[in-house]
């Protein structure tokens, strides 16, 4: 009779034990609102909130105002709901909001399932400033590109995170050195003092990926700063430090895929919001088909499509929630953070309608700001196809201000390393890549440079000769549109495209351990040391050369392998001699630029601090490019 009691007993025990785990698994978990706050006043006055959570679909939802007792709300007061979505994986909810009348403050989601009640508070609030004082970069900035592991370590305590699927490994070429935002920030002051008015940084949110997360382009979670660069709180910090030394951030931002091990791929809120294959399809990475009339579906396809890579599903923007996602994502970080710009990478790659959608919107709101989009491709024809306002026999209009100019990028340096025959090489490509510069509704927007953290640095590009490099840097900064310099040419680092590892090396200086400091100079070489000077000086004299910032770009027909351009502007006039022969010096009649050169009677050479005082013939060095102000 005891047993059978006992055996009841914990029979009952087992049933109310049950019943409270049921409970507690019934329970309503919220995984994610996002975003996690936005503002009144935004010329959009609609916002979508997307909620994660176990079966959050099955829950009632409301918005009411603040607490204002136990379980008593105020009303959401100037708020409307004009839907709440469910979509196919009944662990999402998507909620549409108008704030058209709303008013700053807190506000709470409440999510209601049986008799269980829960609320999330969601903050609404006031703009720090108006859409309109937002700044851009321009023409007359020149922007120093940051791959943030690999710059400096400004907080080793971040250098290894618990949950994190790669922490440091320094000594690896592909892994994690510990480069932070930190470490950008303590360094702000050695770019100003090169002469460098912007930072673009490559990509910082969360890349927590097994292998390879270094380069910040598997994206995990697009609100968050991954943690081994630091916190949101730390980029606030680092943006508010750049604006105080008027310095401008350029934040690179990644809209056509992410890291499989994003969050969303792992439970994906609807099959559509990536590109689906029966099997792994890769890009065929051919940018032209967009543009081309005479492209196949198939080919058009696999371009816009296809995977960039394994690891990164590709995103469909065609589904309107992630189109929504995504814009209010880059407009989270700019009102946020009052960065300065957006550089886009694989531009061409997601569906071309989504990013002129998302350009458009974003100068909707902030009419001053700017965007640079990744377009690489070396033909003009098809680069200008992405610039705004492009004549376009589609109709297309990107509305893209500006593009990475890949075909000044590749001729330059096929220019500097050939012998001149005036016709088809040496500067002449230089020269007719200049020429179709009226295919772009406006060249000047285009981002010039040399080298970057996917193409081969300059130093290995030109067999470490400094006078080619001289030569290649006076045109990057005098040409028009605005130079990109990356991180660490300025002293010289090497580095080949075909081993990634080796291109984004670690500024030497930027860890304690580092017994060579390119910060300070300590360790460097003599031509190291000459070579950051130069650097220094040539781009201190940009910053303040108007005609770089807003004068016109006129040039001569190359002839006896020296090219001849002219920037100038009602301020001023600079003369830019470019010798391309590979031993001899050339004597140059002026007489051919007479209608640029009139009135002027000497010139003076900001680099050298020389004055000529005879404009008729100027002799010029071999492999030299000579900038001369004249007055």
């Amino acid at each position: 009779m005891k047993l059978r009691l006992l055996l009841t007993s914990l029979w009952v025990l087992c049933l109310i034990s049950f019943a409270q785990a049921q409970k507690k698994t019934n329970a309503i978990q919220i995984n994610r609102i996002e975003p996690e706050f936005w503002w009144i006043g935004m010329k959009n006055p609609n916002l979508q909130i997307l909620i994660h959570g176990d079966k959050i679909a099955d829950c009632e939802v409301n918005l009411v105002g603040k607490k204002i007792g136990k379980n008593k709300y105020e009303d959401a007061n100037g708020i409307t709901i004009l839907g709440i979505e469910k979509v196919e994986n009944s662990n999402y909810l998507f909620i549409n909001l108008s704030l058209t009348n709303a008013v700053a403050g807190t506000y709470h989601l409440a999510f209601k399932r049986g008799k269980e009640t829960i609320y999330k508070e969601y903050v609404l609030k006031p703009r720090k400033k108006k859409g309109e004082d937002f700044r851009g970069f321009s023409q007359a900035d020149a922007v120093y590109l940051i791959m943030p592991d690999r710059f400096a370590n400004g907080n080793t305590k971040n250098d290894n995170v618990a949950g994190m699927l790669q922490n440091l490994q320094r000594n690896e070429p592909f892994g994690r050195h510990g480069g932070d935002l930190a470490g950008i920030e303590k360094n702000l002051d050695y770019i100003k003092n090169l002469g460098f008015t912007a930072v673009w940084i490559n990509p910082f949110t969360e890349n927590n990926q097994p292998k390879e997360s270094y380069h910040g382009y598997a994206i995990t979670d697009y609100y968050k700063t991954d943690a081994r660069y630091g916190t949101n709180q730390e980029f606030m910090n680092l943006t508010e430090k750049a604006h105080k030394l008027d310095l401008k951030i350029i934040v690179d931002m990644v809209f056509g895929h992410c890291g499989d091990q994003h969050w969303f791929i792992k439970d994906l809120p609807e099959r559509s919001w990536i590109h689906q294959f029966p099997e792994f399809t890769r890009s065929n990475y051919r940018l032209s088909t967009p543009y081309d009339i005479n492209a196949s579906e198939f080919d058009k396809i696999k371009m816009t499509q296809g995977w960039f890579d394994n690891h990164m599903p590709d995103l469909d923007h065609r589904n309107p929630r992630l189109a929504v996602y995504a814009i209010q994502n880059a407009i989270w970080w700019i009102e946020n953070f009052e960065i300065d710009g957006i550089r886009t990478d694989t531009h061409p790659y997601p569906h071309k309608e989504f990013m002129a959608r998302m350009c458009k919107e974003i100068f909707e709101e902030y009419p001053n700001f700017n965007i640079v989009g990744e377009v690489w491709d070396r033909r003009p024809s098809i680069s200008a196809y992405w610039q705004k306002n492009a004549l376009n026999r589609d109709g297309y209009n990107s509305y893209l201000p500006g593009i990475t100019d890949f075909p000044i990028h590749f001729n330059l340096i096929d220019a500097i390393h050939e012998d001149d025959n005036d016709w088809d090489w040496g500067m002449a490509k230089v020269y007719y890549t200049l020429v179709q510069d009226g295919l772009y509704s406006d060249a000047s927007q285009n981002m010039l440079f040399l080298d970057n953290h996917d193409v081969s640095r300059m130093a290995t590009t030109f067999n470490k000769d400094v006078r080619k490099q001289k030569m290649a840097l006076n045109m990057l900064a005098t040409l028009r549109g605005y130079p990109q310099f990356f991180y660490g040419a300025e002293i010289l680092l090497d580095g080949s495209a075909d081993n990634h590892g080796k291109l984004r090396c670690d500024f030497p200086g930027g860890w304690e351990s580092d017994t060579i400091n390119g910060f300070t100079g300590k360790g460097l070489s003599t031509a190291q040391i000459e070579f950051q000077n130069y650097t220094k000086k040539l781009f201190n004299w940009r910053k303040t050369a108007k005609a770089m910032h807003n004068g016109k770009f006129m040039h001569f027909v190359p002839e006896n392998s020296v090219y001849v351009y002219f920037r100038y502007s009602n301020e001023q006039t600079v003369m830019v001699i470019n010798n391309n022969h590979k031993s001899e010096e050339r004597k140059l009649d002026t007489k051919r630029f007479a209608e640029r050169m009139k009135g002027f009677t000497k010139a003076f050479n900001p680099l050298t601090g020389e004055t000529i005082t005879d404009l008729s013939k100027i002799t010029i060095p071999s492999k030299t490019s000579l900038i001369l102000e004249l007055k």
